[in-house]
């Protein structure tokens, strides 16, 4: 089929649907790519009808819903019991649920992703070590603004075979959160109590 330009008003909303089954079934978050790979799968070459992330993320919801509607909760409660636990293991670095699994629509590929806070940031390396927790350490970059940037260490360990990720930050960052890769606008960051009060809330009313 020869790749034509988009000329229907709900392209954009199929080339959203198709980017999030791709990212679902592919188990990662790279929405460029799955952007460009829907994109083609359905002959569009209509850079304009390309989709949002946050449309995509809507899409992972709707698919979710849709598709896992059974298994999908209890995954969730799952993972957010999980971050509850390692943000009290944790607490002396004041960690912040961030991501899918504070946005609810971590999949089974997602892991629990925290905002941890040191002074110096090698403190938390040295804790997890004193602790003999063994995790993999390498570097992220988190956008700060639209022309500025910094680099984070990213130390990722499992607790009960889910893996949590900590991204590490300085104790000045705490006030700015970095640029949300979803919705460009300021990440948002939950502390233990709001997590707290999530689980509750989708084990009394099982989410869906």
């Amino acid at each position: 089929m020869c790749p034509r330009r988009s000329n229907r008003p709900n392209t954009r909303e199929r080339i959203a649907a198709e980017a999030a089954r791709l990212m679902l079934e592919g188990g990662h978050r790279d929405y460029e790519q799955a952007k460009r790979k829907a994109a083609a799968r359905l002959g569009v070459n209509d850079r304009l009808a390309l989709p949002r992330n946050e449309d995509i993320e809507r899409a992972i919801e709707a698919h979710q819903r849709l598709f896992d509607r059974a298994s999908h909760p209890q995954h969730l409660r799952r993972l957010r019991r999980s971050a509850v636990q390692a943000m009290r293991f944790m607490e002396r670095f004041e960690p912040r649920l961030v991501g899918a699994v504070l946005s609810g629509t971590a999949d089974q590929n997602s892991p629990v992703s925290l905002h941890v806070f040191g002074d110096p940031p090698e403190l938390v390396a040295l804790f997890l070590a004193d602790n003999a927790i063994p995790y993999e350490h390498r570097e992220c970059v988190s956008k700060l603004s639209t022309s500025s940037h910094s680099r984070q260490s990213l130390l990722t360990f499992l607790a009960d075979d889910v893996a949590i990720e900590l991204v590490v930050f300085d104790r000045d960052s705490q006030k700015s959160p970095p640029l949300d890769p979803v919705t460009g606008k300021r990440i948002k960051r939950a502390d233990i109590t709001s997590v707290e009060f999530l689980l509750e809330r989708s084990t009394q009313f099982h989410d869906w």
